[in-house]
């Protein structure tokens, strides 16, 4: 546990030009390459998560704002994806967990069961979380460490599956997003949007970053969007003009970062690509495999960014219509394009049909933060987090959107 707790510690910025640098090596790169390869990965990940906190940073205090505007009054907090990461940090069956993801991931690579190579160790939280919801719900730790095995499965069988619309929607080749609170909405995501496509007049509707791009010349550029829609936030929250303008232009700046983020990233990845393209190549004439990655690579596009700066007035409008939902939506605003990621891939990037999928993913994703958060609340106390003053019940919009341990979850409730 203290092995893995250190390489925890040193977070992705560190962890990941470890990880590349070992691997470009073992694929044969020579090491002064590798260890470029390694360090601009590393750089990469730096600078979107720099980019992250800047949206973090300005959007939360927004968020905070428009709640209180709304006069929304629920009894279960969001607390956000920290909060959710920390408490499955520190549940006893993480070694177990990280021991059976790489064991697991190893057999399903030498077996020809996924092209994915999961190289993105820190979001495991993500496996051993639907781990520790099985866990409490039935007090058996083994039944919680299989719990996260089938989760592990599904999600690079998923992996797999979704990656032709990484390369294609968010141009990463050779990258795929073994990452759960994501890629298990892609299924649905896709079914709507053929849905979408039979319905007169809405499938002809095709808004996106490019196209207005192209027609309004700067007044289309995602920045000039950026802009637009953190002021129109900014004025939802009730801020002073001063305010207004500089949440608008710190948006932009977001908007405008983050893509460049990205080619810093892929900059890093590509020489490994292409290096276990050729090892295995020798090897394993016509075996493929993908680089499996934290979806943060791809939440700077600017179709993602536009519709989840659109969701947050309309996930507190959800919040306090919808009938049963008890989740006060708070931290997790600014991290939406998490959460609503699917809607835009599954889309290839068109706004109008992303922003109409994000509606009908934040129902579901208020249902389930709301129904797991007697359980979230139990975890968080097995591990003494300390509750914010006059808070009873926690829960977050992105435990919500683990759409696939909530699946394992309630199957294994019907039992207890």
């Amino acid at each position: 546990m203290e092995i893995i707790q250190f390489i925890l510690d040193l977070g992705p910025t560190v962890m990941m030009p470890i990880i590349i640098l070992i691997l470009g090596v073992i694929l044969g790169q020579s090491f002064p390459k590798a260890l470029r390869s390694g360090l601009t990965v590393g750089m990469g990940f730096a600078g979107i998560f720099l980019v992250i906190g800047l949206l973090t940073t300005n959007l939360s205090p927004a968020a905070k704002a428009m709640v209180t505007n709304f006069g929304l009054h629920l009894d279960v907090m969001d607390v956000g994806w920290p909060i959710h990461a920390a408490i499955s940090f520190g549940t006893p069956i993480v070694p177990a967990v990280f021991l059976l993801g790489l064991v697991i991931n190893i057999i399903m690579l030498s077996t020809n069961l996924t092209k994915t190579m999961d190289i993105d160790l820190w979001n495991y939280w993500h496996f051993i979380f639907g781990g520790a919801l099985v866990m409490y719900l039935t007090q058996s730790a083994v039944l919680g460490i299989i719990a996260s095995g089938i989760t592990i499965i599904c999600v690079l069988k998923l992996a797999d599956w979704t990656q032709p619309y990484v390369e294609k929607v968010f141009g990463m080749p050779g990258i795929s997003l073994p990452h759960t609170e994501t890629v298990g909405w892609a299924p649905l995501c896709i079914f709507l949007n053929k849905i979408l496509d039979n319905i007169p007049i809405i499938n002809k509707i095709d808004i996106n970053p490019e196209k207005i791009q192209k027609r309004f010349g700067v007044i289309g550029e995602p920045m000039f969007i950026g802009v637009v829609l953190g002021a129109a936030i900014g004025a939802l929250a009730g801020y002073k003009l001063n305010a207004i303008i500089q949440l608008g232009v710190n948006m932009g700046a977001v908007m405008f970062l983050m893509p460049r983020m990205s080619r810093i990233l892929m900059e890093g990845l590509m020489p490994l690509s292409e290096s276990g393209r050729d090892f295995l190549n020798k090897k394993f004439p016509g075996k493929e495999v993908y680089i499996g990655l934290d979806a943060a690579v791809v939440i700077g596009h600017p179709s993602v960014l536009a519709v989840c700066l659109l969701m947050i007035p309309i996930t507190l409008f959800l919040a306090a219509v919808l009938p049963g939902n008890r989740v006060l939506p708070f931290t997790d605003l600014a991290g939406l394009p998490f959460c609503l990621l699917w809607a835009v891939g599954a889309s290839k990037g068109n706004v109008f049909r992303g922003l109409i999928i994000s509606c009908i993913l934040m129902v579901g994703i208020l249902y389930i933060a709301t129904d797991i958060a007697n359980v979230s609340t139990t975890m968080a106390k097995a591990v003494h987090f300390p509750f914010p003053e006059g808070t009873l019940s926690i829960s977050s919009l992105d435990g919500g959107s683990h759409i696939v341990p909530y699946i394992i979850y309630k199957i294994v409730e019907l039992f207890y």
